[in-house]
């Protein structure tokens, strides 16, 4: 079994997650593209949790019942969930959730991530999950 599943129920997010994202005007989570490599945390990944995970009640810095905060690599990397593995994306919990194969899918009462987002996030855990 998978490291960090006995984990699984802490993942959950809030029932409280807004239904629509307050973002930058002109840009949207489906606006983040991943190149096939040398994805980048922070020009890719944070980015992307920015708009479609760091959301009031969802994975910010305010109180919820998941406990893992989207807003830093620090907060994603260092925490006692421990949803990235890494260089080992089919053992990273963050990597169910936005694929749906652990329920619920991620972002939660949202649109799912787009396949060249999901891969993207695959890439930079594979690749080592770096802060760069």
């Amino acid at each position: 079994m998978v490291a960090g599943l006995g984990l699984v129920a802490l993942l959950t997010a809030a029932p409280g997650c807004k239904d629509e994202i307050t973002s930058v005007p002109g840009e949207s989570p489906s606006s983040i593209v991943f190149p096939a490599r040398d994805v980048s945390y922070q020009q890719h990944v944070q980015p992307l949790f920015n708009q479609a995970c760091a959301l009031s009640a969802c994975h910010d810095d305010g109180p919820h019942p998941s406990s893992l905060q989207l807003t830093s690599y620090e907060n994603l990397m260092f925490n006692s969930l421990q949803v990235v593995v890494r260089g080992e994306p089919d053992q990273s919990v963050l990597v169910f959730r936005i694929e749906g194969s652990l329920s619920p899918r991620m972002p939660l009462n949202l649109n799912a991530l787009n396949q060249n987002q999901i891969n993207g996030i695959r890439t930079w855990i594979a690749e080592g999950a770096l802060n760069n």
